[in-house]
């Protein structure tokens, strides 16, 4: 599970910062994100409406950005739906 979770937050920092701020993600840095690491987790992973309504869903202060908790309520989601263990 450490390597899980280290690789989850190495993706994260990579993404991040390309656009500002290196401890957010900005809209494009999500795209980029999901296109690439979660193409099969994520439903219509190559459409950017549904990655826009995705990250909608997961911005809890509405700022246009997730912060890595943000993002990791993702990965909960994720990691529910794969085990089978429903939201």
């Amino acid at each position: 599970m450490e390597g899980a979770i280290s690789t989850i937050v190495s993706q994260f920092k990579e993404h991040a910062g390309n656009d500002g701020s290196s401890s957010t993600l900005s809209k494009s840095e999500f795209h980029s994100l999901v296109t690439a690491q979660l193409p099969n987790y994520v439903k219509n992973a190559s459409d950017p409406g549904a990655i826009d309504q995705l990250m909608s869903s997961i911005d809890e202060n509405n700022d246009g950005e997730l912060t890595f908790s943000e993002f990791w309520q993702l990965i909960g989601r994720l990691a529910s739906k794969q085990g089978g263990f429903g939201q």
